[in-house]
């Protein structure tokens, strides 16, 4: 134990291992919130009485759920920017490649995880007795109204347990981010792998426990708002 530990601390001292989890945390802060309020749109169609939002939002889940996320991030890098010229920094800035990689792999992983966070509210929606819907129109309410005052908040507070497995699964899809050159954990593990083969198990030891210290109390979180936002019916 006392060999892991220094190896431990020539690790920190040589690499700044922090600030590649801060990155993570960033990517997947950003991203959480990105996907809900996209997923958020695409439920919304998916349950739609207009055939053509429905089969927009249909389509859009299929398709993505289908598409590898690594495909998803590059086409973000090598399609939007290189090809297109779409950044989404300031060219003036002195870290304007690295802020625009951050950015455009916050935006594949929105787009991907948007699915999934649709489908999760969808679930939340099938919870929803149909007769609070009806109630909703017979008092003239409209189809946003009724999303909006009826269905959204209590599909949200039935969706809370299948929306924190999405989470769960960004903060750890946010290691694909390192394709385009993002500096995240995964980025600095493999750098770290590359030059310090000797203590190639301390990494590996170093990066597991980083990324359960920030997925285990994120489920914790998760199963007591669950438990504590069940809607009774």
């Amino acid at each position: 134990m006392g060999s892991y530990w220094a190896d431990f601390t020539e690790l920190f001292s040589q690499y700044d291992v922090l600030a590649a989890f801060r990155i993570t945390l960033l990517l997947s802060g950003l991203s959480a919130v990105g996907s809900l309020i996209l997923g958020t749109i695409i439920a919304v169609m998916r349950v739609s009485p207009v055939p053509s939002m429905r089969a927009a939002g249909a389509f859009y889940v299929n398709t993505i759920r289908n598409t590898p996320l690594t495909l998803i991030i590059v086409f973000c890098s090598l399609g939007l920017f290189y090809t297109l010229g779409i950044a989404l920094a300031d060219k003036s800035s002195p870290t304007f490649l690295d802020d625009n990689n951050v950015r455009l792999a916050v935006l594949g992983l929105s787009v991907y995880h948007a699915a999934f966070v649709a489908e999760a509210l969808r679930s939340g929606v099938n919870t929803v007795p149909t007769g609070q819907a009806e109630a909703a129109r017979a008092i003239g309410l409209g189809f946003g109204q009724t999303m909006r005052i009826v269905i959204m908040p209590q599909a949200f507070r039935g969706a809370v347990a299948p929306l924190g497995n999405a989470l769960i699964a960004l903060i750890k899809n946010t290691t694909v981010a390192s394709a385009i050159g993002v500096a995240e954990a995964s980025a600095l593990m493999k750098t770290m792998i590359e030059f310090r083969p000797d203590v190639i198990f301390a990494v590996f030891l170093l990066f597991a426990l980083g990324f359960v210290i920030i997925v285990l109390p994120t489920g914790v979180l998760i199963t007591w708002a669950s438990r504590r936002l069940a809607v009774q019916r």
